[in-house]
């Protein structure tokens, strides 16, 4: 199972608003640059936070995106739905009551539920400001390494 590029980048996306100090607005653009992501890839990504209320567009000089709560209200298991549905191992998962007609005769179906309990016990337990914090550390760490080595 692999996560998208699109969750992934959202991932990054969500991750430089929740960054942003005071919570100012943040553009696509500067996003795509920090991040080395294509801009028209975020701009496809953006409507998708927006429509489900995760960020809030704001125009004019100072516009750009910024989260509608705070980093701890938004778990990676939240943004990785918003943009992709469900994250469901096998599709017979998507549905709350498992439509599939051979579910009762099915020797692998524990083994996917398993799996999808797995996945959604991490992804829905890491929140934003826990990603912050890391990143915070990473980017403290990799500057005392540059100031000592001249790279990170």
């Amino acid at each position: 199972m692999k996560i998208s590029a699109k969750s992934r980048y959202a991932l990054h996306l969500m991750l430089a608003l929740a960054m942003q100090e005071n919570g100012e607005n943040l553009s696509v653009k500067s996003v795509a640059e920090r991040q080395g992501i294509s801009e028209k890839y975020l701009e496809q990504i953006i409507p998708l936070l927006t429509r489900d209320g995760l960020v809030r567009s704001v125009r004019g000089a100072k516009g750009g995106y910024h989260l509608v709560k705070s980093a701890e209200d938004y778990t990676v298991g939240l943004i990785l739905r918003t943009v992709e549905g469900s994250i469901a191992p096998v599709s017979c998962l998507d549905d709350e009551v498992n439509q599939c007609a051979r579910c009762q005769a099915c020797a692998t179906l524990d083994l996917w539920e398993q799996v999808d309990q797995a996945i959604s016990n991490v992804v829905d337990h890491v929140t934003l400001a826990d990603l912050v914090d890391k990143q915070r550390r990473l980017d403290a760490r990799c500057a005392a390494h540059r100031a000592e080595k001249g790279n990170c």
